[in-house]
Order: structure tokens, then sequence, then C-alpha cells
């Protein structure tokens, strides 16, 4: 079993069994207009070891490759423009221009003055982790109130806080509310891989991963397939491997990144997924 599968099976028992249910007026609604209960866990904290695996659930097949996509349209591209970016996990957000408003990529572009000079958020990240990783300020936040009007969605996971220690870059990834079937295992490959990249263009290596939510949450309609999944035989982690020639975060696609010997259950087939 790797570690990954490990660490979602007991966090997924443990909002079956100790979690709490949230009934009555609830905002999420079915595509039918029926109200979408949950079972939630709150303050849930998991620890990923980038330097022993790469956390991609074995479970269930991952597209790995869509995933980080998707972390490139929003940290690389910096797009709030649902035409930049290959999967339409974002279709039911967009307006009529296809953006999702002033969220996510939009917020990572916005550049603030420093005395060092002009960056937006990405590239204050790299310029620290290149110059200054003793850092303890290296942070970035997507949760901008002003501008959360301007919003189709709320950000999700919405902060990043990077540290070095001993060569080694960690993170921790801060998530207010997560939809544990639909968005788990593509939210902690994708970060983590994230991680990776900002790793090697800065001469560090991957460290660990925190990933804390908020509110982590299994939808009514999806508590007899998470029963399910969490009984499947599971697999050894893959290996991820990231073409060691680019240096330049800017530089990245997802060509770059090839999995090897990523065995995995069959696939749960569509579920519903609330909005």
């Amino acid at each position: 079993m790797s570690r990954t599968d490990d660490i979602f099976i007991n966090m997924c028992r443990d909002i079956l069994e100790n979690g709490t249910w949230e009934t009555g007026d609830v905002r999420p609604r079915w595509e039918d207009g029926t109200p979408a209960y949950t079972i939630k866990r709150f303050g849930v904290v998991n620890r990923y070891d980038l330097s022993k695996e790469f956390p991609l659930l074995t479970l269930r097949p991952i597209n790995l490759k869509a995933a980080i996509d998707e972390i490139l349209w929003i940290w690389q591209k910096k797009s709030n423009n649902i035409n930049e970016l290959n999967s339409h996990i974002w279709d039911a957000w967009a307006d009529e221009k296809g953006t999702i408003g002033k969220a996510y990529g939009y917020q990572l572009s916005v550049k603030h003055k420093y005395k060092e000079g002009e960056f937006d958020q990405v590239d204050r990240v790299i310029y620290d982790l290149k110059n200054n990783p003793s850092s303890r300020r290296i942070i970035t936040n997507l949760y901008n109130h002003q501008d959360l009007h301007e919003m189709a969605l709320y950000p999700c996971a919405y902060s990043m806080t990077f540290n070095v220690c001993d060569g080694k870059l960690n993170a921790i990834l801060n998530q207010r509310s997560q939809d544990v079937l639909a968005a788990n295992a593509w939210n902690v490959c994708q970060y983590a891989a994230l991680v990776m990249m900002l790793a090697q263009v800065c001469d560090l290596k991957p460290g660990e991963f925190v990933h804390v939510i908020a509110d982590s949450h299994i939808y009514d309609r999806h508590v007899p397939i998470i029963k399910e999944l969490i009984e499947r035989e599971t697999h050894d982690a893959p290996v991820l491997k990231i073409n060691p020639d680019v240096h330049d975060f800017y530089d990245f696609t997802v060509d770059d990144f090839v999995l090897e010997n990523y065995n995995t259950g069959a696939k749960v087939g569509k579920f519903p997924v609330a909005i």
C-alpha cells in the first residue's frame, strides 16, 4: 500500500465514522435541484513526504496530466479563462466570455510593489526561494476579500506557505472546503507536483507537502462510492519523473511529467457533482 492510499482510506473512514451530517438549508444543489447534503470533518491535516513517494492515489486512476494542466493554468498562465484550460472542470462557473471572474489565476497575476521591485505572487515566491530561502514570509493568498464579489467561486484551495529546511522545499496548502470524492486526490497530486516544480527551478529538493482542509466532506450521493472505494486493493506508489532540463518555471508543460509503474483499481464511473 502506498502511504497516499493509507492517508485517503483513514481520512474517509474517519469522516464516515466520526463526521457530522449537514442537512436542512444548505447552499449546494444536485443537478435535479435537490439539496446536496454532506457528512464532514473539520480541520483535517494530511502530510505527504515527497522525498519518499509521489502522492498519487492508486485506488482508482487519476488523470495526472489534466491535474497538472489545471495547476499550470492557475500558477503559470495565471489565467481565469477556461478557454486556456484543456479540461472542462470549470465550465459550470464560467461567464459568457469564458472567465471565472477575479479568481485563482487572476489573483496570482496582480503585481505588488516591494523594495526589491514589482512582483506578482508567483514571481515573488520564486525570487525568495532563490534569494532568501530562510524567509518565513513566502506565502501566496487567493482569498482577496475586496474581489470576492467578482469571483464565480470563492477559492477553495486558497493559500500556500513555503518553507525551506536543509535544502528541501516544504509547503502547506490551506483549503477552506473539499469534496473528498471529486477533488481530494486531484488537489493532492497537482499541488505536490507544483512543489516539485518550484523545488527543481530553485535548486532545492522536494520535502514535505502538508494539506490542511477546514471542511472535508463527503456528499450524500457519494457515500456508497466512497465505501466501496476504500475497500479496494491498493498498489505501490508510482514514480513521477520530471524533465530535469527545465530550469525556468514558465517553461514547464504537461509533457515534462512522466509516470512510471502506475497501477490502479478500476474507474469509479461518472458520478454527480454538486454545485
